[in-house]
């Protein structure tokens, strides 16, 4: 990767930050690009030179946002595997996978679960395809699972692979706005026994 492509990833990282933080506390319609540019540390015109619009911005933070996340649920779920793990054991992987990821990016997944639920969005084809992506991870190790034996052949894959998903999302949000107190070992390991109990059968 040469340093000019490094320079305009690391611009778009600052921009991302910047926009995930102001549109999480003022809402998309009341951001205004030179706000971002403020927030970002940079001019105006280097939003327009990486991004034809606001909108445009919005929608590669999304795909940014949740592509780091995917990648994460997928790196998790390949240590179990190099480990010698189960699949129940990739998936509690990957709860912990998630779980740090929103601790580490509390604004953009505060940000992501309110877009869901709005349906008059221009991105809202880009947020389906990401969540679908996202969600695909965890179907597959679902699928493998019910494939080798590990897991009842009665599981709805797709709808578990959803409900997974979401848990993690709104637990995790409901840890950082309202049960700071508890660690992020806490909020793992209530995960795993909802796991391990209910898709296990433990």
């Amino acid at each position: 990767m040469n340093s000019g492509s490094t320079r305009r990833q690391a611009t778009r990282a600052k921009l991302y930050e910047a926009a995930v933080t102001l549109i999480a506390e003022q809402g998309f319609s009341a951001t205004t690009v030179d706000e971002i540019a403020e927030r970002a540390g940079v001019a105006k015109g280097t939003v327009y030179y990486n991004f034809k619009s606001k909108t445009e911005l919005f929608e590669e933070l999304l795909r940014y946002g949740v592509g780091l996340l995917t990648a994460s649920l997928q790196e998790a779920a390949d240590e179990a595997e190099q480990r010698g793990g189960g699949k129940i054991e990739a998936l509690d992987g990957m709860i912990r996978a998630g779980l740090v990821f929103i601790d580490r990016y509390p604004a953009f997944t505060q940000l992501y679960v309110a877009e869901l639920w709005r349906t008059n969005r221009a991105w809202q084809s880009t947020l389906m395809v990401v969540r679908r992506e996202a969600v695909a991870v965890v179907e597959t190790v679902l699928r493998e699972g019910v494939d080798r034996g590990e897991l009842s052949k009665e599981i709805d894959v797709p709808l578990t692979a959803a409900a997974l998903f979401g848990m993690v999302l709104v637990a995790a949000l409901d840890w950082q706005a309202f049960q700071r107190e508890r660690s992020l070992d806490d909020v793992h390991a209530a995960l795993s026994r909802l796991l391990h109990g209910r898709v296990g059968g433990c």
